[in-house]
C-alpha cells in the first residue's frame, strides 16, 4: 500500500448519545467516499488496552494518521503517544467555538522534557470532534491534511504500510471466497473482522502526561499514595501502574506546576487536556455567589487525595505526606475560569 494514503480513524464515544452518534455516522459515510484515505473505526480511544484490536491496529500504521475522537487534541496526541504510536505534532485549523480570533492553539512540542525517543517522520494529527457539529467541517479539515501530507511526502521513498484495521466500506467476496473490502477501487483484506476491531472495552481511568510540558519534576510521584507513577531506566517519570489509579480522582492533576498531568475524560477543560490559557474566560464565582468557601487547587487535591485513602481502607494524611515541593521557588500555575466553575458546582453539590 502506498504511503501517499492518508489513515483516517475515527475513535467512538463511550457513550451511545444519539447526536454523538449521528455526527460518527455521517462523518464515516463521507470519509470513506475521499480519495486517497484508509478509513477505520475503532472504540473510544482512551478505553484501549494493549491487547485491543483497535489498538493493534493503530500501532501497525507507520505514515501519516489523523485521529477524530471526543478528546482535546493536546490529549489525545500524548494519549497516543503513550501507547507507542509516536509522531510529530500535526496542526490543525479547525478551531474550538469559544477560541478567541487571536489566540493560536499551543503546540505540543514546547518547553517540556518531550518524547521518549526519536520521533518516526510522520505527523499524527489529533482532531476533536466537540469543536463542531457539522461533520463537512472535518471531511474538508482532512482534505486539507491529506493534500498538505502528499506534498510534504512526495519526494519520500517510503516502505509499505501494513493495514489491519476494519475498512468502513461495503464488503464483497474475493476468487477464493474470502471477505475483502473496497476503497476507493482497492480491494484490501482486512486482518480483524468488524467484531474484533469494534469489541466495547472496559471502561478506563488513568493520567495522561503531556511530555512536551512535564519537566521531570516528580512532585505527581510525591504526592500519589497508590503506586500509580514511576521512573524509566533514563529517570524519566512515566505511569508506570495505570490501574492503581482512582477512578474518577484528578488529585495529581492539580499539584502539577506545569499542567502537565491530563484525565482525558474529566468533567472540566483544564484537566481534560485543553490547550493551557486558552479555556474561554468565564466571569461567574459562584462560590461567593452562594457565599460557599473556594479551595485552591492544592487543598482540594489533599481532599481527593484523602477521600480515597478512607475508601481504600487506610488513614487520611492530609497536609503531612507529599506536599513538600521539589522545585519550592517555582508558584503554582493559574486555573482556567471554567476549571473553577466546575470545582465550584462540585463543592456546592451540583
Amino acid at each position: 500500500m502506498s504511503r501517499s494514503r492518508l489513515t483516517v480513524v475515527l475513535s467512538q464515544s463511550n457513550s451511545k448519545h444519539p447526536v454523538k452518534r449521528s455526527l460518527e455516522e455521517s462523518l464515516a459515510a463521507a470519509l470513506i467516499m475521499e480519495p486517497g484515505l484508509d478509513v477505520s473505526i475503532i472504540p473510544h480511544l482512551y478505553d484501549l488496552d494493549p491487547q485491543h484490536t483497535g489498538r493493534l491496529f493503530l500501532e501497525s500504521v507507520s505514515g501519516d494518521l489523523v485521529v477524530l475522537s471526543w478528546l482535546f487534541p493536546r490529549a489525545a496526541f500524548w494519549l497516543l503517544d503513550r501507547d507507542g504510536i509516536q509522531g510529530h505534532w500535526g496542526d490543525s485549523q479547525i478551531k474550538p467555538p469559544d477560541a478567541d480570533e487571536d489566540e493560536d492553539q499551543e503546540s505540543p512540542e514546547a518547553k517540556g522534557i518531550g518524547p521518549a525517543g526519536k520521533l518516526p517522520e510522520r505527523r499524527v494529527y489529533c482532531l476533536n470532534l466537540n469543536d463542531a457539529n457539522n461533520y463537512q467541517i472535518f471531511v474538508d479539515e482532512v482534505r486539507r491534511i491529506a493534500t498538505e501530507c502528499r506534498e510534504r511526502n512526495a519526494a519520500r521513498t517510503p516502505p509499505a504500510i501494513v493495514q489491519l484495521g476494519l475498512p468502513v466500506a461495503a464488503p464483497t467476496s474475493s476468487p477464493n471466497g474470502d471477505a475483502t473490502y473496497l476503497r476507493n477501487g482497492d480491494s484490501v483484506p482486512p486482518l480483524f473482522s468488524a467484531e474484533q476491531l469494534l469489541a466495547a472495552p472496559d471502561r478506563r481511568w488513568y493520567p495522561v502526561i503531556d511530555y512536551s510540558r512535564c519537566t521531570n519534576c516528580m512532585e505527581c510521584l510525591d504526592f500519589c499514595l497508590f503506586g500509580v507513577y514511576g521512573v524509566d531506566a533514563m529517570e524519566r517519570l512515566l505511569v508506570e501502574t495505570q490501574d492503581n489509579c482512582k477512578r474518577g480522582c484528578p488529585a495529581c492533576s492539580r499539584v502539577c506546576p506545569e499542567q502537565a498531568i491530563m484525565f482525558p475524560d474529566y468533567k472540566s477543560p483544564a484537566i481534560a487536556g485543553a490547550p493551557v490559557g486558552a479555556v474561554g474566560a468565564l466571569k461567574i464565582d459562584l462560590t461567593k455567589l452562594f457565599g460557599g468557601e473556594g479551595k485552591d487547587a492544592l487543598s482540594q487535591a489533599v481532599a481527593e487525595r484523602d477521600r480515597e485513602l478512607v475508601a481504600d481502607g487506610r488513614n487520611a494524611v492530609g497536609m503531612a505526606v507529599g506536599i513538600p515541593k521539589r522545585q519550592a521557588d517555582k508558584p503554582e500555575g493559574p486555573k482556567d475560569d471554567l476549571d473553577k466553575l466546575m470545582d465550584d458546582l462540585e463543592s456546592l453539590g451540583f
